[in-house]
């Protein structure tokens, strides 16, 4: 997030007060300092003018939760993303998907599946956010 307006922030209050377990969670964590300093280009984090990283956390040691505590995170994180840079950090990331990892490492992600090419053809290393190597 690049900033929190006050939607968000209502956003937040909103969702936080409908908490499905008392294990979940959200957490902001600021991002500033040399984060900032570093072109957009320089590493594979594209978000270097976000101000804030949003973790919003479902858990429930009783898998008949499931549903219940996935539906929460995934209405929350629908109706937070307008007010969002757009990506993610990539190491708070689970099961989004191709088009999130692609998002999240923006411009940088063709340059990273050129690397992925010549570095792992097979795709060997394919687990969690993987980044498929260039055709």
């Amino acid at each position: 997030m690049r900033e929190l307006s006050d939607e968000a922030i209502a956003l937040h209050v909103k969702h936080g007060a409908l908490l499905p377990t008392m294990q979940s969670t959200m957490h902001l964590y600021p991002i500033d300092g040399k984060a900032s300093t570093v072109r957009k280009t320089a590493t594979p984090w594209s978000y270097r003018d976000a101000k804030w990283a949003a973790v919003i956390v479902g858990v429930d040691p009783d898998p008949a939760n499931k549903e219940k505590i996935s539906n929460w995170a995934k209405y929350y994180w629908t109706a937070l993303h307008p007010y969002s840079a757009g990506g993610a950090y990539i190491n708070f990331m689970m099961e989004e998907g191709d088009d999130r990892i692609r998002a999240t490492y923006g411009k940088n992600y063709d340059r990273l599946a050129k690397v992925k090419k010549r570095y792992d053809p097979t795709n060997f290393f394919h687990v969690n956010q993987n980044i498929k190597p260039a055709k």
